[in-house]
């Protein structure tokens, strides 16, 4: 119809005989023909979807503490082709058989592409993942992941930091995303020390791979050194100083207090372990389901509040930075106290349980 009301539109033929010229018709019919075929041959094709499961085999198996409850694996690619590089301070996700997912950092060698390595304390009162990977991944078991990725980076002199030295901080299995650091802090020749605490000795995974690093290296435990301070663990901490720690928010939480107004020292940390709530207000949740009501204390996560009222929901770092725990808001003004979100999700009414929350005596209604 469009060619045809075109055509219509053309100007008479020069010799009177036709009222439209048959020649600029055609002309403007294999014109737009061209164009129609230019703008399919042009139109990008969507690429192709991405499959980004990486299947893993359990190569390796070793207790890497003396009290025997942690372990070390080795993980290879089940098809045996390398794995995906990363660098120190990288974590995976982990997807158990029971659907569980939990993240743990990677603690090899980066230079190694065939394996990744990880290594877990069995938590006997924690969510269960712990000890699903003690109980169930054996030498050949499977599991997936979705590849490194890297939230406690380290950054070196001349490679996007003004650091001059370093101070790494690690308590217990904290000592994971701390250990391929120290192979590129010596690598590259850059001066640092080290403290290593933890409740006793036999409590410290690694220990026979730190002894190569001699006294660089400090061991301090509670039972023999009593619980260190601030200044025990930051030691001769001078200008020009990054400290890169990980462990328990305690351990944490001296650090920061005792480097707070210190611009001269850089501090980048990682948990293991939900962060606590700061200015928190009491809300609520309305299950969409079943209609249940559940009440968010003022220091309570919305998370903690599902799982005490034994609702079911997803969950994996407890920091607000995976994604895992997203779930979409039916009602309600959620209080986003994420990164990780972008404004169409959150426009969608997404919120991650983990960290987000609302607004003193308001009441959500979520999509569980």
């Amino acid at each position: 119809m469009a060619l045809l009301s075109r055509y219509r539109a053309l100007p008479p033929s020069m010799s009177g005989r036709f009222r439209h010229d048959p020649m600029l018709g055609l002309a403007d019919i294999a014109i737009n023909t061209m164009l129609g075929v230019t703008r399919l041959v042009r139109r990008p094709a969507p690429p192709p979807e991405l499959n980004r499961i990486i299947e893993l085999t359990v190569a390796g198996r070793e207790v890497v503490a003396h009290d025997q409850d942690v372990i070390a694996l080795s993980l290879a690619a089940a098809d045996g082709g390398a794995l995906p590089r990363w660098h120190p301070g990288a974590h995976i996700d982990v997807h158990l058989a029971s659907g569980r997912i939990r993240q743990y950092s990677l603690c090899g060698d980066p230079e190694s592409a065939g394996t990744y390595r990880i290594a877990v304390r069995r938590i006997p009162d924690g969510g269960g993942g712990s000890i699903e990977v003690h109980e169930d991944l054996r030498v050949g078991a499977r599991l997936t992941t979705h590849g490194p990725r890297n939230a406690f980076p380290l950054t070196v002199p001349g490679y996007g930091s003004p650091t001059q030295r370093f101070r790494f901080i690690a308590g217990g299995i904290g000592i994971t995303p701390i250990l391929p650091m120290l192979g590129l802090a010596e690598r590259l020749g850059i001066d640092w020390s080290m403290v290593y605490v933890g409740r006793h000795r036999d409590s410290l995974p690694f220990l026979h791979e730190l002894a190569r690093f001699g006294d660089r290296i400090e061991i301090r435990t509670d039972d023999v050194n009593g619980v260190p301070t601030a200044a025990d663990l930051l030691g001769d901490c001078p200008d020009g100083t990054t400290v890169y720690a990980c462990g328990p928010a305690p351990m944490l939480t001296a650090i920061r207090a005792d480097l707070a107004g210190r611009d001269d020292v850089e501090l980048h940390f990682e948990r293991f372990a939900a962060p606590p709530v700061v200015d928190g207000a009491e809300f609520s949740v309305t299950i969409a389901s079943s209609g249940t009501t559940i009440d968010v204390g003022a220091d309570e996560t919305l998370l903690a509040a599902l799982n005490r009222s034994g609702v079911t929901a997803p969950w994996s770092c407890q920091q607000g930075f995976c994604g895992t725990c997203r779930v979409r808001v039916l009602d309600g003004e959620p209080q986003h106290r994420d990164t990780l979100l972008t404004d169409p999700e959150r426009a969608a009414g997404y919120l991650l349980t983990c960290v987000s929350r609302a607004e003193e005596g308001r009441r959500l209604t979520l999509e569980l």
